[in-house]
């Protein structure tokens, strides 16, 4: 037996943080060392921090980088275990992102990417340029400083794998796992035993089964020990990294890291039999055959055994069953953690939430909940760091700290409701009993002086004052009238969260959260620069049906019960009058319902579908309940105001990534944000396929868990202006 012993790690870096990044490596290394491991790997680009982009461009990041990895390789750090450490180097002219294999002090080799992610979150060719001289390694010389200090002036760099004594190994760097022909495939063939893949993932709900199959296949056919390594925070962002660092042996999963963590270090640690690779490679006749016909891939010798021979006192790691989370879970740990990292790095004291007692803003309280639990039982199971933290953050003094997250909630959360004349009783009574179940210090705030000081301004300025539609007034005259109250409570948010901390003799200044959910924004149901208009927000990716889901979760596991009557209240904005024979409704206001607005959402960005192929996919898919004029309207009208209220994106907060159809303006979905918005080309090739169908029903429909029929047409609601429909809530 070749017995090895492995670590990976999750590592909370912080983008352009050389102190805090250089930290973590340290402690990760040492702790691999201190449970015997011999091979260690860190995320993509763990010395700089993922999330550096433009920052790439800038000679001191480069630079900075080599003196972090200087002062590891002149301690013992290295000594006697393989470190791959990642960071971007330039060779020439050209900027790379690579993956530096060190060992005993001196760099072995340096291994560029050679596939690039570039699309979706990603912009990686902005940043590096592809690595192509797949057929040599090349010498790379060191910068003098580097060199001097090391007495080592060159090292091999590009493509290829170290040969120790008893075993291959080789780096495989993120998206190349996901290429079409795998760098693993070939050195596999080549008798590489062990892959380490430094990566930067990001969180994106239902996608972790993804990522993992990946690192399963990769070693189920060919054999081999693959070591994945990822980022675990929001590293100064929209993205969460995931973690879920592991360990696969032959297709089985036999070590893995947390998902969703409070840790700013996390070692996965594994023992492997690289005798089992052995025997799965010799026992499949194709893998001999290719191996025997390979395409040869360059190496670098290192003559050193880093296997350990048998010993029954070493127990090899076993294959256990992969943890997933819920997309409820999901939702509730993801953005808590996102929010922790972003309300301890960036000076805050807190954070403050209009809560409006509706679907949208209570989810926002229920994760900020969630992440005071975090923060208690991460202190109980004894994270001093985190437990340094919150006593910064709540300002603890004479010992004490956080042992009960609702004292801490009181702390560090405001919720406000900001009520009106339209508001309701039973938003006004829901947001408070879900405030005194998280704990937060609640405020109940009427805004009607200040709206009518406005109106009475208005009326001397033009001599006219606006009506609600309900009494009498126009569609300007009503969506000004909402509008109004929205952006009065944006104000009076950001108000409220510098100069109450004042008021109560705290340090700092607290952080405004958003509520709006992805699907209203796609559609642009919001009013610019109202609440939607905040410091950050945790569900600005995520959906209306996601988001009511997790209220059922939350409602059972967080012990927030008043969720549940939260949830099954129909979504309504309360900026208009109640009237005995009229309330108002988000779904009528949008003209289309949440599910529909989710079908749309994936069809525009998954499915890349303009009009016209969005309309022929719903004739399948909406075709045994809707005409295809029907399905036409229904294209036409999305259309129409998505395109209308594109303007929108380009000022949302920026909010927690979670959703691949999210229609975030910054760099996810580059689109372009003037429109015609009649579509006039699009929607006359519709028209002519309806004319050709003849009005005549599709006979059969797609079905498919995010499938079903179009729900009833529903009201076409307001008109938007170039200000916007209103916010559905605060």
């Amino acid at each position: 037996m070749r017995l090895l012993k492995v670590a990976t790690c999750n590592l909370n870096q912080w983008a352009m943080d050389f102190d805090c990044n250089l930290k973590h490596i340290k402690d990760s290394i040492t702790r691999a060392k201190e449970v015997g491991a011999v091979i260690r790997l860190g995320p993509e680009l763990e010395i700089t921090g993922y999330g550096c982009e433009d920052h790439f461009l800038e000679l001191d990041t480069v630079n900075h980088a080599w003196e972090c990895l200087k002062e590891i390789l002149l301690g013992d750090w290295t000594d006697g275990i393989l470190c791959s450490i990642g960071m971007p180097i330039i060779r020439g002219s050209e900027r790379y992102n690579c993956q530096v294999l060190c060992f005993n002090r001196k760099i072995v080799m340096i291994r560029p990417k050679m596939w690039l992610a570039n699309d979706g979150n990603y912009r990686e060719l902005r940043w590096f340029t592809t690595w192509k001289q797949k057929d040599q390694l090349v010498e790379f010389q060191l910068p003098p400083e580097i060199s001097e200090a090391l007495s080592q002036t060159s090292v091999p760099f590009g493509y290829g794998y170290i040969q120790f004594l008893d075993t291959a190994v080789a780096a495989e760097i993120c998206e190349e796992l996901f290429t079409p022909n795998p760098p693993h495939t070939e050195l596999a063939l080549n008798g590489v035993e062990v892959f380490l893949n430094a990566s930067g993932s990001h969180h994106q709900l239902r996608k972790l089964d993804l990522r993992l199959r990946a690192f399963i296949g990769a070693t189920h056919t060919r054999g081999g020990v693959y070591i994945y390594s990822n980022h675990q925070g929001c590293d100064g962002a929209r993205l969460y990294y995931d973690g879920c660092s592991c360990v696969v042996v032959n297709g089985e999963v036999v070590a893995q890291g947390s998902q969703f963590s409070l840790k700013d270090v996390e070692v996965v640690v594994a023992q492997v039999d690289l005798d089992a690779v052995a025997s799965l490679r010799g026992s499949i006749s194709s893998f001999q055959e290719q191996a025997s016909c390979k395409t040869k891939v360059s190496s670098v010798a290192v003559p050193y055994n880093i296997c350990k021979p048998f010993n029954l006192k070493m127990l090899l790691s076993s294959p256990q069953k992969i943890m997933y989370h819920s997309p409820e879970e999901e939702i509730a740990f993801g953005p808590g953690c996102w929010l922790w990292d972003y309300l301890r790095r960036s000076g805050a004291s807190g954070f403050l939430l209009p809560l409006s007692g509706g679907a949208d803003s209570s989810s926002v309280a229920a994760i900020v909940g969630c992440m005071c639990q975090l923060v208690v039982k991460e202190i109980a199971n004894g994270d001093e760091q985190v437990k340094a933290d919150a006593i910064r953050i709540g300002n603890y003094a004479d010992g004490k700290f956080p042992t009960d997250s609702k004292e801490f909630a009181k702390r560090i959360f405001y919720t406000v409701y900001m009520g009106s004349e339209n508001s309701s009783e039973a938003t006004k009574t829901r947001a408070k009993v879900l405030a005194d179940e998280i704990g937060s210090w609640h405020l109940d705030v009427c805004i009607d002086g200040v709206v009518s000081s406005l109106l009475s301004l208005f009326q001397t300025v033009t001599g006219k004052r606006p009506r609600y539609k309900v009494d009498g007034g126009s569609n300007v005259e009503n969506l000004g009238l909402q509008n109004i109250q929205a952006r009065i409570r944006m104000v009076l948010a950001f108000m409220l969260a510098s100069l109450l901390p004042w008021v109560h003799n705290k340090k700092g200044f607290y952080l405004v959260l958003g509520s709006s959910n992805v699907d209203e924004a796609l559609r642009g149901y919001l009013t610019k620069y109202d609440c939607s208009a905040a410091d950050i927000n945790p569900i600005g990716s995520i959906s209306k049906q996601d988001l009511r889901t997790f209220l059922w979760w939350a409602a059972n596991h967080l012990g927030y019960s008043s969720l549940a009557e939260i949830e099954a209240a129909p979504p309504t904005a309360e900026l208009e009058p109640i009237r005995s024979n009229y309330s108002q409704l988000d779904e009528v206001d949008m003209g289309m319902t949440y599910e529909e607005l989710s079908v749309y959402g994936r069809l525009r960005k998954i499915f890349r579908c303009g009009p016209v192929s969005m309309f022929k996919n719903l004739c399948y898919k909406w075709g045994a309940t809707l005409t295809p004029s029907e399905v036409a309207d229904k294209v036409k009208y999305f259309f129409k105001y998505y395109s209308i209220n594109r303007h929108k994106m380009t000022v949302l907060t920026p909010s927690y990534h979670a959703e691949s159809y999210s229609p975030e303006d910054n760099r996810f979905d580059l689109r372009q944000f003037l429109y015609n918005a009649r579509w006039p080309y699009q929607f006359r090739k519709m028209d002519e396929l309806v004319q050709e169908m003849n009005g005549d029903r599709v006979a059969f429909k797609e079905t498919g868990e995010d499938g079903g029929t179009a729900a009833g047409g529903g009201g076409m609601g307001v008109v938007a202006a170039a200000s916007g429909n209103p916010k559905a809530g605060f």
